[in-house]
């Protein structure tokens, strides 16, 4: 049973939402609320959503009961019932642990990165040609894991090592769900196997790094708001002749939330000068918007890999023990083969309920 769902935080929330739950199932059939399309759209989206966690919650206090209710059978002196009511306790645990992860997914807001694209870059680090190789395999790994998922791969560059693998590796993942399952792959992973070239069988450690970039929205255009601008007109100066000299033809364009400025007096006519400096003002925005993505994109990848040295790993795969562990969860599993082959599922899931535990554990706070 997830602990935090018990939490009176979390608990005051849900009977909050079930008091919304009433209050808009009034407003909605008050005739004044009728009479507005506008706000009836607006209350029956909030109910939508407010009526889904709502459901989630009853669905789960009954299947709560219900297995209360078969854990005393399953202790019954007759042999029979008993056998009978273990067996629905096991259906039953099954079906709340279900519920409880519906749930918990009702009552936290979508993570507005997780359905985007994304980008994975992987690089040697320390250990040569076998932080090399292993970038490779840790690539096919990646790759498999979106061939399972119908997820189209694209290799955007590549540096192959001397002796196989990559030096680096930058690939483009696409599919709905993409960043939001393989985000938790970023960080550096260990290696600890005997290398082919080891005549004395020893086992060496190296270490690749991980990337995983969501893709950027589009920046198609640069939106400009008039209540940002400051538009100033004023007399072209150089040559231009008579008109030139008597009319107030030169724009200046100030951005107001940027500080940025731009002029044109090219142009005899002043709404040909203002139509220019607007879009040099659209085109300086816009390079600016995409230079703020790559540096986000930059601090997201710094803070994801670190240095790429071996002590700084979020993954050890052991090959000598055909074990993988997962250092940030505790988690080790003896399926090395399997995982390498694509198989990433029992990592993603532990990874993914550890984040929504934490996730509910700030919402259990906040609604104190």
């Amino acid at each position: 049973m997830n602990a935090w769902l018990e939490h009176p935080g979390l608990q005051r929330r849900l009977d909050d939402l079930a008091l919304r739950h009433e209050e808009l199932s009034r407003l909605l059939a008050a005739p004044e609320t009728l009479a507005s399309r506008r706000e009836f759209t607006r209350l029956s989206r909030e109910y939508a959503l407010v009526d889904a966690v709502v459901k989630a919650a009853a669905a789960r206090s009954e299947l709560t009961a219900r297995l209360a209710d078969a854990r005393r059978l399953s202790a019954d002196p007759d042999p029979a019932l008993a056998e009978m009511a273990a067996d629905e306790v096991a259906e039953l645990e099954a079906r709340l642990a279900a519920s409880e992860r519906e749930l918990a997914a009702r009552l936290l807001p979508p993570e507005p990165l997780d359905e985007r694209d994304l980008y994975l870059e992987i690089r040697a680090g320390t250990g040569g040609d076998e932080a090399a190789l292993f970038a490779g395999d840790l690539y096919r790994m990646y790759a498999r894991y979106a061939e399972h998922r119908g997820w189209p791969v694209a290799i955007v560059s590549q540096a192959p090592g001397e002796h196989g693998g990559f030096r680096e590796v930058i690939a483009k993942i696409s599919g709905q769900g993409a960043y939001g399952r393989l985000k938790y792959e970023a960080g550096t992973h260990r290696v600890q196997r005997v290398p082919e070239t080891e005549a004395q069988g020893r086992i060496h450690t190296s270490a690749c790094t991980v990337a995983v970039l969501p893709e950027a929205e589009a920046v198609d255009e640069i939106a400009l708001d008039p209540a940002d601008l400051r538009i100033d007109t004023y007399r072209s100066s150089g040559a231009g002749g008579q008109h030139v000299n008597t009319t107030d033809s030169a724009i200046r364009i100030t951005h107001l939330p940027s500080g940025l400025v731009v002029e044109c007096q090219d142009e005899r006519s002043q709404h040909k000068n203002k139509a220019r400096a607007l879009s040099l003002l659209g085109a300086r925005l816009l390079a600016r918007e995409q230079e703020a993505q790559r540096r986000a994109r930059a601090a997201t990848r710094k803070s994801q890999v670190g240095s790429g040295d071996r002590s700084e790993r979020i993954r050890t795969y052991n090959f000598p023990q055909g074990r993988v562990t997962d250092h940030r969860i505790d988690l080790t599993l003896y399926r090395l083969a399997d995982i390498l082959d694509g198989d990433l599922e029992p990592l993603v899931e532990p990874l993914r309920a550890a984040e929504q535990a934490e996730r509910l554990a700030a919402l259990a706070h906040l609604t104190e």
